[in-house]
């Protein structure tokens, strides 16, 4: 069965997602990269009772009428948050939670009072609860495009200033910006967007749409901007998908779809995304591991050598011994280096080439150069540093062993000098 293309509620009800997702994802960057990940949530509570109270008032169930309720109350819900953080020692996630249940409270008690009044039913007030795309018309997605581009344009306007805020509060008012003022217009940007999605959403699922497309793309980059559009893009397909499935399968409500479909969005971001996926963690680990075993290796290799004077060849069983582990996992290492360039066989044990060489003395260097710095630098006595020598010896570079190399050179220079320049510079202390 193929979903109706050319059916003009089909139309409206994918357009309608797609501006709920696609600014779901845009204003969710700026709500998780802010620690405001529950605020959407909150407003979306938050916004119910504005909706009962503005049918109470003027009987309309039209989407103007009852969204100018609710970013009513939605706003007068971040003025609430604000007052509460800034004048009373309640932390922001405690105000959170308050002003939540409170509004929530509130608007079911509203809802409950326009059942029993008789036109509950008539109303359609409930659709706000859990949403309903399906009921989307034509004026519904007029007001949804200019509420969406009302948030576009402003995020466009004041992106440096979100951005700004986000990441250096501090210095973004020391410049001479208002930072509370940015702050409460991005929130009201946020009220606009749950505003847009609550419709074919809902108040329980609207905070999922806003935040889960933000925290999938946070998987795939480190760059604001490219978060910004990740997030956009995943927020829209997300909602033309669900939208789609919906279709396919008329008795599914779309809203949930929706906050389903952008949950396997984040699931394949945080299983596969190539630096911060699970995947890639498994794998950084595991090359860590594989590092550290080379590097041990490396290092008995150069101690025997010194040791025995025999620089060309040894077998796995002496390497194996110096490590204290069994020949087994000291052959599999052995085998991997002989893959990797660093040992070739010789007669009935290993050697070097010429790289494997040039690694083994840095690695000896850097254990050895790690030892005396905290001998020197850190007070401690001999016995005690091997361990954290081997810990550290695997991350060294070659600058910061210049830089070490610098260090204790400095180190000798002062212990070097007459006590009437540095008198209180002794050995093991720092000038």
């Amino acid at each position: 069965m193929s979903a109706p293309l050319f059916d003009l509620n089909f139309q409206l009800v994918l357009i309608g997602s797609l501006l709920i997702g696609a600014t779901g994802g845009l204003l969710g960057t700026f709500a998780v990269l802010r620690k405001r990940s529950l605020l959407g949530d909150t407003l979306a509570h938050a916004a119910l009772p504005g909706v009962a109270v503005a049918f109470l008032l003027t009987g309309s169930k039209a989407l103007p009428v009852l969204i100018a309720g609710a970013t009513f109350s939605g706003v007068l819900g971040v003025l609430m948050i604000q007052f509460v953080v800034n004048h009373t020692r309640i932390k922001a996630d405690a105000a959170l939670g308050i002003v939540l249940s409170v509004f929530f409270g509130v608007g079911i008690v509203l809802l409950t009072h326009i059942q029993q009044s008789g036109v509950g039913n008539q109303s359609g007030l409930d659709k706000f609860l859990f949403g309903q795309a399906a009921s989307i018309v034509r004026s519904d997605v007029q007001v949804m495009l200019v509420l969406s581009l009302l948030v576009l344009v402003t995020v466009a306007a004041f992106y440096k200033e979100f951005k700004a805020l986000i990441f250096d509060p501090d210095y973004f008012s020391s410049i001479g910006y208002n930072a509370r003022g940015v702050d409460l217009l991005l929130m009201g940007l946020i009220v606009l967007t749950v505003m847009v999605g609550l419709q074919a959403v809902g108040v329980i699922l609207i905070a999922a749409l806003l935040i889960t497309p933000a925290v999938a793309a946070r998987f795939w980059t480190d760059d604001l901007g490219a978060m910004v559009w990740i997030a956009t893009a995943l927020g829209a397909i997300s909602g033309a998908t669900g939208t789609w499935i919906s279709t396919l399968a008329p008795k599914i409500p779309t809203g949930p779809v929706m906050v389903l479909v952008a949950t396997g969005g984040f699931i394949v971001s945080a299983i596969f995304a190539p630096s911060r996926g699970v995947l890639a963690r498994l794998k950084r680990l595991r090359d860590n591991r594989l590092r550290e075993s080379r590097h041990h290796f490396l290092r008995a290799f150069a101690e025997l050598a010194e040791a025995t004077g025999r620089q060309s060849e040894l077998t796995i069983a002496e390497v194996s011994g110096h490590l204290q582990e069994s020949e087994r996992t000291t052959a599999k290492t052995a085998s991997r280096m002989v893959r990797g360039g660093w040992l070739e066989r010789c007669g009935t044990g290993v050697c070097l080439t010429n790289q494997g060489q040039v690694d083994a003395e840095f690695v000896l260097k850097s254990h050895r150069l790690w030892e005396h710095y905290l001998i020197y630098r850190s007070n401690l006595k001999l016995d005690h540093v091997d361990r954290p020598a081997d810990d550290v010896e695997h991350i060294l570079t070659p600058e910061i062993v210049a830089a070490l190399e610098d260090a204790l050179r400095e180190e000798v220079v002062d212990i070097a000098t007459p006590e009437s320049v540095h008198p209180t510079t002794s050995m093991g202390e720092t000038s």
